[in-house]
């Protein structure tokens, strides 16, 4: 793949700090990649507005939910803090609250091409657009954050499907 294909398959998740919710949509946006044949035409990542949890695996409820749903199976992630050059290299950035889309606006270079939004705008219509940050919380929490993921990352790619320029 050249790094023209690249650049229009291409998707970085991004939540505070790269362990729950932008862990999580890389798992199964990847998953949903490689179910649909299309794990050759995709760059698929995630990052965080934060370092603190740098070198780090995903979370385990995070994990442990990617496994429950068989979407497990291939996928490895070292947490990690965004740089300047994902917004040149990733075609579309999407973080999971207006904090994470705040704090990207401030340390986005003055120059990208990237476009930057929520993935909850894949959400069913009417539905809050954030994706709510689960870290430290219950078990249950994690399941509602999967969810609204599964359903914002499908829509998402359900939506580059149809787009004839992707």
């Amino acid at each position: 793949m050249d790094i023209q294909e690249e650049k229009q398959n291409s998707v970085l998740f991004v939540c505070l700090g790269n362990t729950c919710r932008s862990t999580m949509s890389e798992g199964i946006f990847q998953h949903l990649v490689k179910t649909r044949g299309l794990q050759d035409k995709w760059l698929i990542d995630s990052a965080g507005i934060a370092n603190w949890h740098e070198g780090k695996p995903p979370d385990e409820f995070t994990l442990a939910m990617l496994e429950r749903n068989g979407m497990l199976e291939g996928y490895h992630h070292r947490a990690r803090q965004i740089t300047q050059e994902d917004f040149i290299k990733f075609k579309f950035i999407l973080g999971m609250d207006e904090y994470n889309i705040r704090s990207l606006q401030k340390i986005a270079p003055s120059h990208y091409s990237a476009k930057v939004g929520l993935l909850g705008q894949y959400e069913i219509d009417g539905e809050d657009p954030e994706i709510y940050d689960p870290y430290m919380a219950e078990f249950e929490v994690f399941k509602q954050v999967y969810a609204k993921c599964l359903r914002c990352c499908q829509r998402f790619l359900d939506s580059q499907e149809q787009d004839p320029h992707t």
